[in-house]
């Protein structure tokens, strides 16, 4: 005769990922019977259920002191870095990550004082006075990322629903009249007269900081025999919708998936179309990171996209021109109109050829470029510096961008690997949809090059998030070895 459950935790030898050797705990009760046994570990870093990312994390660090007997504490055979080898060293990527954000934020402000000095004069101000005005922003900007480079992970995690809550209110308050303000079309802006700041770079950075926590949080939970989505005393064509809805959204990516939507329609009241897409791409890696199932994320990813195109699309008169102007012919008016500022970035960037016509030589920023210091920096950097220069700062968001994934697929603390991959996408995805916008490839849309443009609130919280990133690979195996002995 079999023996009954008994509901009783049954430890097993499973150890809790990055943080130590504490067990994991299975527990079976009665109402689970059947189904698989839920893993109930004092970490959500073990997690190694893990599906899309973790697959490949497997492979990326066979043999590598960060694989399950090192984790384990067992002895490993070291990793053999020399040569090419080196470039997935995540030591290496650790240094060259600080390096690229230094080298991009000084080369930045070069850049703002050379775009900007022309402007200035014609407003009767000094030449510098941008440049200090973003010196003080990059000062502050990196003590804020030292602090939050100290601070550990789970300290993040503990405070990531209040962030989140703290930053939706915060980009809702743009639409309170006397405290909101319109920039560019998009009422994006929170003017409290002392000071005056764009919460949805604020947003994007809790969003990031919440949305894998939240997500660990909720397929962690004890998995127990839950009610359908809707009751049995429902139509039964209520019950089939609610049936098809958890097919295509499992129950436990509902409450990121809410806190996403939530982010986003913040953004979009404000009509930052080009923050929102921003938005949209950190929460869509967080999913797939995460294990949301490929064949749901493409279905709803359509459905989501359809939806956006037409409601915020082909519903303003602005952006459709925006995207003809880009994608079609430019008519005589155009010229000085929608087609203006696109035609002259990519008369600077013809103009720089090779070398680039000198620093602080460009003729553009002479009041034909608008936005030469923010939107359109990357066309006065190809103008002035050339192809050459243009490439230099492209291969730095590379640099960024591989020593960022190749930390994330070597981390063993799966909350850490999303939201490295989620700073990866805002950071060196908004570069190069910037670029690509300069160079024609994308309509106009607002968006400003990280590190580089100038703006308070973008330079400040692009700076914040790579001390959030080196938070979190200081928590790495062997980047916390060797940050541990200097």
């Amino acid at each position: 005769m079999a023996n009954k459950p008994t509901g009783k935790p049954v430890r097993t030898s499973r150890s809790g990922g990055a943080s130590s050797g504490k067990k994991a705990v299975t527990v079976r009760s009665r109402s689970s019977m059947g189904r698989d046994p839920v893993r109930l570990g004092p970490d959500d870093s073990d997690d190694s259920d893990l599906k899309g990312l973790d697959k490949a994390v497997a492979l990326v660090t066979n043999g590598s002191p960060v694989s399950k007997s090192s984790i384990d504490g067992s002895s490993t055979k070291p990793v053999d870095y020399s040569g090419i080898r080196c470039l997935l060293n995540p030591v290496w990527c650790y240094y060259g990550f600080i390096i690229s954000v230094t080298g991009l934020t000084l080369f930045g402000l070069l850049m703002v004082f050379s775009s900007s000095a022309v402007d200035m004069l014609a407003k009767s101000m000094p030449t510098w006075s941008e440049l200090l005005s973003q010196t003080a922003f990059a000062v502050l900007g990196c003590v804020i990322g030292f602090i939050l480079s100290k601070i550990p992970v789970k300290v993040f995690r503990k405070l990531s629903k209040i962030a989140i809550i703290l930053g939706i209110v915060g980009q809702l308050a743009t639409m309170v009249p006397g405290i909101g303000s319109e920039a560019g079309g998009n009422i994006g802006w929170v003017d409290l007269g002392v000071v005056r700041f764009q919460p949805a770079e604020i947003l994007k950075w809790v969003l990031i900081i919440w949305m894998p926590a939240a997500l660990l949080a909720s397929r962690s939970k004890r998995t127990v025999k839950r009610k359908p989505l809707l009751s049995f005393n429902s139509p039964p064509w209520m019950r089939k919708i609610g049936r098809i809805v958890e097919r295509f959204v499992p129950r436990q990516y509902w409450a990121p998936i809410f806190g996403f939507t939530l982010a986003f329609l913040a953004v979009l009241v404000g009509r930052d179309l080009g923050t929102g897409m921003i938005v949209v791409l950190i929460g869509a890696v967080v999913l797939l990171v995460g294990g949301f199932p490929l064949r749901m994320f493409v279905v709803l990813g359509g459905i989501g996209a359809a939806g956006i195109v037409l409601a915020f699309v082909t519903g303003s008169s602005n952006r459709m021109s925006r995207i003809m102007a880009t994608y079609g012919e430019c008519s005589t008016e155009d010229l000085t109109g929608v087609c203006y500022q696109s035609i002259h970035g990519t008369y600077a960037l013809a103009s720089g050829g090779l070398t680039g016509v000198g620093l602080g030589n460009s003729r553009e920023k002479w009041n034909y470029l608008p936005a030469a210091h923010n939107d359109f920096i990357f066309a006065v950097i190809g103008e002035e510096l050339g192809f050459l220069g243009a490439c230099a700062v492209i291969l730095g968001f590379v640099i960024m961008g591989w020593c960022m994934i190749n930390i994330a697929v070597r981390h063993q603390d799966a909350y850490a690997r999303m939201v490295i991959m989620a700073f990866t996408v805002w950071l060196v995805g908004q570069a190069l949809v910037n670029i690509a916008v300069v160079v024609g490839l994308l309509p106009v849309m607002g968006l400003p090059m990280p590190f580089i443009s100038s703006g308070g609130t973008a330079m400040i919280m692009c700076l914040a998030a790579a001390g959030t990133v080196v938070s979190m690979a200081r928590s790495q195996t062997e980047i916390k070895a060797a940050v541990s002995h200097m």
